[in-house]
């Protein structure tokens, strides 16, 4: 088993260019079924990523990828194809359900394994269903699988989702493109990676038009031609840089972003003392001599990231005064406080609320990631720690983070993998 061994203290300089998006790039790749030819770009090259594509490749689709450009190419020129998104295929990634939504409006019929992925939740496929289910398909559940087939094809109509789910919303934009006629949602996720989809989705010849949380789209024959698509910048590992450069940062620019998605992330930073400078594409950030406490409750998109949640925790342990994170995404985020207590962290938890106590002088120890982002937040500790850190099953990281050591090593992060 790899772990990941880290000393601390190290004062990290330099600049990191981000990836692309991991969380934009799957359900563009589910999007492909519904093309012929696609080429997209800026792919993140991560264990998630190569798990979709051997899904993709078991439904029946070509994949080429030229990895020293971050390219990935896929054919769909086949009349028929699998419809089966096995279980073997979908029980460490989550995105695998985002077949369904496409297979069902082009093929009339899938049977998709329910989904795995990181243990931080239920995350029920409920909103789903109830998705595709108002468009006109027939579901059940059987075996650990969704059987769900639409022998006429779907239709569009009006959804209203009871509550913001981003990968519900990227199964209703999939299905809804192939229904005959106009579907309308509602209280949908508008997330930048969402939106990045729907850019996608346009260039295929969709009608799509967003109005704050409300999309229409209206289904079309979808085009034939070859399509072209760079993918969007990963604002979850610029935000995860951002962090590390706040901690222990003499000087580290992100590069290669798009800083107005990050706005809420920025704010939050520069009202806890941390020292950034941002232009367009890039942000160069440094650590203070303090940082002042926070709180936060975690939101949908334009809202603060769940995903970022364990990685500001680890700020706030080196704030003065109690720092509060309300989790109101997900019900079993906070995975990661028994492993940052063991290196020294005061938190408490009461229902969904994490209460930080700091400034917290953290200590190097054994730890154990629970789940991508868990993982993450403790790289994060073991930068700021005395003496060294060792991380066992860093294959959560590998999931959604791409050269993570090389590029914390290039910053002169004392890091690596054995």
């Amino acid at each position: 088993m790899k772990k990941l061994l880290i000393k601390g203290k190290k004062e990290l300089i330099g600049a990191i260019s981000i990836s692309g998006s991991k969380n934009a790039t799957l359900p563009i790749l589910a999007a492909s079924l519904l093309s012929n030819k696609v080429s997209l770009s800026n792919v993140p090259l991560v264990k998630d990523i190569y798990t979709m594509l051997e899904l993709l490749k078991f439904i029946g689709l070509k994949i080429k990828i030229k990895n020293s450009k971050r390219i990935i190419e896929i054919v769909n020129n086949k009349e028929k194809i699998n419809t089966l998104a096995p279980y073997r295929l979908v029980k460490t990634m989550r995105a695998g359900v985002l077949v369904l939504g496409p297979l069902v409006t082009k093929y009339k019929k899938a049977k998709i394994s329910l989904p795995g992925g990181c243990a931080i939740g239920t995350r029920p496929v409920d909103l789903h269903l109830f998705a595709l289910k108002k468009l006109g398909a027939k579901i059940k559940i059987k075996d650990g699988y969704i059987l769900a087939e639409a022998k006429k094809g779907l239709r569009g109509t009006k959804i209203k989702f009871p509550s913001i789910s981003v990968g519900a919303t990227e199964n209703a934009l999939l299905a809804a493109c192939g229904a005959k006629g106009k579907t309308v949602l509602s209280n949908c996720a508008i997330e930048p990676e969402i939106l990045d989809l729907i850019s996608f989705l346009k260039k295929l010849g969709s009608s799509i038009n967003v109005f704050g949380r409300k999309i229409e789209i209206v289904g079309k024959n979808l085009t034939k031609k070859k399509i072209n698509h760079n993918i969007i910048f990963d604002r979850i590992e610029a935000g995860t840089y951002l962090i590390a450069g706040a901690l222990i940062g003499k000087k580290i620019t992100i590069k290669k972003i798009e800083t107005k998605i990050l706005n809420t992330e920025i704010k939050i930073l520069k009202k806890m003392g941390i020292n950034i400078r941002a232009s367009k594409n890039s942000i160069s950030i440094s650590s203070a001599t303090s940082f002042k406490k926070s709180n936060i409750i975690t939101k949908p998109y334009p809202g603060f990231p769940t995903d970022l949640q364990a990685q500001l925790m680890v700020l706030m342990t080196q704030a003065k005064g109690v720092s509060i994170i309300k989790e109101d995404i997900f019900e079993n985020r906070f995975m990661h406080v028994p492993e940052l207590r063991r290196m020294g962290a005061k938190i408490e938890i009461k229902n969904k609320t994490a209460y930080i106590f700091g400034p917290r002088k953290l200590n190097g120890a054994e730890v154990m990631a629970t789940d991508l982002r868990a993982s993450v937040s403790l790289v994060l500790a073991g930068l700021i720690a005395d003496k060294r850190t060792v991380i066992n099953r860093i294959y959560h990281l590998d999931r959604g983070y791409e050269y993570l050591e090389k590029k914390l090593k290039n910053c002169k992060a004392k890091i690596k993998r054995i």
